[in-house]
């Protein structure tokens, strides 16, 4: 799950000292995201994002990724069916790709192929 907001740096902070959460500074070039990590394991738990290039137009909510075979076919299903894609097809390197869609009723959520 990823949170996308203007304020990444502050956040990431409120979810360390709230949660308890490690903080990870993950590059995007001219600034940093952030990867939140398990303190027991420092395994990766979620994502803070600054909503910036194509995070841009992602509302300030947690999204759930939902694995989907046939990631296209379920694109066309979505769309077919009054829903809206929000960015394309984005790359997940070796873990895959996602599209952000929103349904009907305006929930945000990804669809996610490994």
């Amino acid at each position: 799950m990823d949170l996308t907001i203007p304020d990444a740096d502050a956040v990431s902070t409120f979810y360390h000292e709230v949660v308890g959460w490690n903080v990870m500074p993950l590059s995007m070039g001219d600034y940093d995201d952030y990867v939140m990590t398990d303190p027991a394991t420092d395994a990766a738990v979620a994502g803070v994002c600054h909503a910036r290039g194509v995070n841009s137009d992602l509302p300030p909510q947690w999204l759930l990724y939902i694995t989907v075979d046939k990631l296209e076919e379920r694109i066309a299903r979505c769309k077919e069916l009054g829903g809206e894609i929000l960015g394309g097809i984005r790359s997940l390197g070796a873990s895959g790709r996602f599209c952000v869609i929103r349904d009907p009723a305006g929930a945000v959520m990804a669809l996610h192929e490994r």
